[in-house]
């Protein structure tokens, strides 16, 4: 099973940040089950990777493997469409 790799941008460690932080690690440890790889950017601390990747909003989430990428804009709190729109199947998933 390949592994996930999923970065999460930020905009400082504000509330909202915090939460889907949080909330990506839920998703990782119970949906994902240690099948993913995460990073966080804090897009204040690297503007010029936000810019390259084109990231106009915070949180966004993104998975850039398997590809292709996919992103989820907001807290992450709605775990059933995060991983819709990730493209995370049943399949997979056993």
């Amino acid at each position: 099973m390949e592994k996930w790799q999923l970065v999460l941008y930020i905009a400082g460690y504000t509330a909202p940040s915090q939460q889907a932080i949080a909330n990506l690690q839920r998703i990782c440890d119970q949906i994902l089950r240690g099948r993913c790889e995460t990073s966080i950017v804090d897009v204040y601390a690297q503007p010029d990777v936000a810019e390259r990747e084109h990231i106009i909003a915070t949180p966004t989430l993104v998975r850039c493997y398997p590809l292709p990428r996919r992103r989820v804009i907001g807290d992450l709190s709605d775990i059933a469409k995060v991983i819709t729109i990730l493209g995370w199947t049943e399949q997979e998933n056993t």
